[in-house]
């Protein structure tokens, strides 16, 4: 057994020392690279695709079926209803099991966005990991949609009105000026002789 010089830090996983070029650094435990892959499926993790709970590490989408509400419309696109807890993947899903952070002041992925109360859209806390500022308000990536068309937005191709999100087309459609030579499209004024 090699002796660990300096009293290195023990990756989350292995529990091997951990070394700075090898090393990635989520809510205050080491990994080592190779190391910080998803509990169930053993996807590459990044800051991005990480879900903590505990001492596990999770990509989102595993999480989500683990921890995640389940029934209609969630996780799989809406007009689905799975009853799949996510046996196939070796998930053991608990009745009656509630998700409660270990470590509530955790920083980084865990942290509630600043005094919010939840996304405009689901009405559910919204976490900095999952976070996209649109109309002023914090939203859910996965909610951060044209609420006409459904289509996923950006904060450059957004339009809002009364606190609710649209794409710049149903915006023109639906709030935008009418009448002549409007929505017709540049070149499209008719000149009549």
């Amino acid at each position: 057994r090699m002796p660990n010089w300096g009293g290195g830090k023990k990756c989350g996983v292995c529990q091997k020392a951990v070394y700075f070029a090898e090393e990635v650094q989520c809510e205050g435990s080491s990994f080592h690279k190779s190391c910080f892959l998803c509990m169930v499926c053993k996807k590459n993790l990044d800051s991005t695709t990480v879900a903590v709970h505990g001492e596990e590490i999770y990509c989102k989408s595993c999480y989500g079926k683990k921890y995640g509400p389940k029934g209609y419309g969630y996780g799989m696109g809406a007009g689905t209803l799975s009853t799949d807890k996510g046996e196939s993947l070796g998930i053991k899903y608990e009745e009656g099991q509630s998700h409660r952070p270990t470590n509530p002041n955790a920083s980084g992925m865990g942290q509630r966005v600043g005094g919010s109360d939840g996304c405009p859209r689901c009405g559910q806390a919204v976490y900095a990991a999952e976070k996209v500022i649109g109309a002023g308000k914090s939203w859910h990536k996965s909610c951060f949609r044209c609420a006409k068309c459904g289509k996923s937005l950006e904060s450059t191709t957004l339009a809002d009105k009364d606190g609710e999100i649209y794409c710049k087309g149903c915006y023109a459609k639906n709030f935008g000026p009418k009448g002549f030579g409007f929505g017709q499209g540049a070149g499209a004024l008719i000149h009549s002789q």
